[in-house]
């Protein structure tokens, strides 16, 4: 097996994900009169006029906050404000200011040095897809009836499926459950039966791709070479996991990564995902793993009743000695190389921001950020996450993002900014080995460390103040996550310097200053003595191996 391989600007990379009809509008794009005002809660089906142009004009925002890659939901043509439902695969969306938009958006982004990531729609497209209305209107007699799964049965000279349920079929739509008030389709693998065709989660404006059929596949590959030459520099890819075969994706990788070699493929899974990661097929995943246990951990006494429950399974608190347990084990469940190049996310558009999950606890939110930047993987953030937005159940997650880009808590928006900057610092933070070094009751501590560097995070968040002491002499022998399966025998391990400086500290969201880390950190012998946590703080300390 060759050895695994993936994008090492992955490894140091810092993303931002974007909803693009919400994050930023300029009047370089003409918006129809029906656009709904900005600062108006965001509604289902409403648009608010959020355009390439505007992300452009924001380029500079992002680069002062420490942001390197940008992640983008949908832009491509299609008749929904969140664009899953894909019209022409080659066009970007008018209202995303067309394909010149995305011309501007790769050289102005590109010239910053920040990557761009697409999301790639390929298991289903839309009901305004040429090739799907081609069919409605010829039925039996068009040429592209193999590009979907239609019961043939109904399909007669001119006549096509049911696009649509009869009115007297009125049940097909039910009210969701929960806070959800809009009328969604039931979800009961019928829709092959109700509608004449098969349909993503019975949604009848997504029809399924048949990627079985050889025309399908190559149209797909086509559109994922199309849109790496002209700038983009990955793809993520929805649902991957329903297209259930292997080879379309270790193809799928190799047409891009003849392209670019350095793309970065990285899917929609919320599970294990070993299958997808072994080299030939994603280079990562989306990592929902890391952020459950990040719910679970910072948020233990305060997850919500409301939104406690992101994907439908509900959360169940832990201490520090269940992520001492559960945290080595996830970052040694994948190849060093695909473990540095997970996308590690608090928030994202499928489920409510992670500060009404917590019960909108921002001191909880602000932990859960420094244990982002300071683990392995590509640390990404929601848009606004940074400023303290808040939302619920979509459509609420995905609100305007403010135009002045205010904080609504500016505590949350200067320690993020802060510990940005220290992960770029410090390579230790981002591809050195990982060893737990303290576990007690809601007190967690670990090591990242390198030949050059070892860098000490601790995190206390209970509600109580923790003092303590760590060995350095014990922990830097102990363990380590990460190791290159690859490199034969043991590499040696590094050894306590005796000076450390502290780079963040309390809860103050402020970097400490020289001069001060020795009286506070009182190192001696190798041992951090006299260590004091107040409730939900953390503590990052830095020092050179010998």
């Amino acid at each position: 097996m060759n050895r695994v391989q993936t994008p090492r600007w992955v490894h140091n990379a810092v993303f931002y994900q974007i909803f693009p009809d919400r994050f930023a509008s300029s009047s370089r794009v003409h918006k129809p009169s029906g656009v709904e005002p900005w600062d108006t809660p965001p509604s289902r089906y409403g648009y608010k006029g959020g355009d390439l142009y505007g992300v452009v004009e924001k380029l500079p925002y992002l680069k002062n906050l420490g942001v390197t890659a940008l992640y983008f939901n949908p832009i491509f043509q299609s008749a929904s404000n969140h664009r899953y439902h894909t019209q022409d695969y080659y066009q970007v969306d008018p209202l995303l200011g067309g394909n010149a938009a995305f011309d501007v958006l790769v050289q102005e982004a590109h010239s910053r040095n920040m990557k761009i990531v697409l999301d790639g729609v390929f298991n289903h497209a839309s009901r305004g897809f040429y090739q799907f209305q081609q069919a409605l209107e010829n039925g039996s007699s068009s040429p592209y009836l193999d590009w979907f799964h239609f019961d043939e049965a109904r399909l007669a000279p001119g006549v096509g499926p049911w696009a649509y349920p009869e009115p007297e079929n009125g049940a097909d739509l039910i009210e969701s459950a929960g806070v959800r008030s809009d009328a969604l389709p039931i979800r009961d693998g019928k829709s092959l039966e109700r509608y004449g065709y098969d349909a993503w989660w019975d949604i009848p404006a997504l029809p399924k791709l048949n990627t079985d059929c050889e025309a399908v596949r190559e149209f797909i590959f086509d559109v994922a070479e199309h849109w790496i030459r002209r700038g983009a520099d990955g793809w993520r890819l929805d649902v991957p996991e329903e297209i259930d075969d292997d080879q379309f994706w270790r193809e799928f990788r190799r047409r891009v990564k003849s392209v670019n070699r350095d793309a970065y493929i990285v899917g929609e899974i919320w599970t294990d995902a070993e299958r997808w990661l072994r080299g030939d097929q994603f280079d990562a995943v989306m990592n929902y793993v890391f952020n459950r246990m990040s719910y679970r951990f910072f948020g233990a006494d305060r997850i919500s009743r409301e939104f406690g429950s992101p994907g439908g399974r509900a959360l169940v608190p832990m201490d520090a000695s269940e992520v001492a347990r559960e945290l080595p084990a996830l970052l040694d469940r994948y190849d060093p190389e695909i473990t540095r190049a997970q996308l590690n996310l608090l928030s994202s558009h499928d489920e409510p921001r992670f500060v009404n999950v917590v019960s909108g606890d921002a001191a909880a939110f602000r932990l859960a950020t420094a244990f982002q930047m300071t683990l392995p993987g590509a640390p990404c953030i929601y848009y606004g996450d940074e400023l303290g937005m808040e939302g619920g159940y979509d459509p609420d997650c995905r609100r305007t993002f403010p135009p002045d880009e205010k904080p609504l808590e500016d505590e949350t928006f200067q320690w993020t900014r802060a510990l940005i900057a220290i992960r770029h610092e410090s390579a230790a933070l981002r591809t050195g080995d990982l060893r737990v070094v303290l576990a007690e009751g809601q007190v967690l501590g670990y090591l990242r460390t390198t030949a050059d560097e070892w860098v000490l995070v601790l995190f206390n968040a209970g509600r109580t103040t923790w003092t303590g002491e760590v060995n350095l002499v014990s922990a830097l022998s102990a363990p380590a996550s990460l190791r290159d399966r690859n490199s034969s025998g043991e590499r040696s391990l590094p050894k306590y310097a005796p000076e450390a400086t502290l780079v963040f500290s309390s809860g103050a969201g402020a970097r400490g200053q020289e001069g001060d880390d020795v009286r506070e950190l009182h190192l001696d012998d190798g041992v951090l003595r006299n260590l004091k946590m107040p409730a939900q703080s953390v503590k990052i300390v830095r020092g050179t191996s010998v």
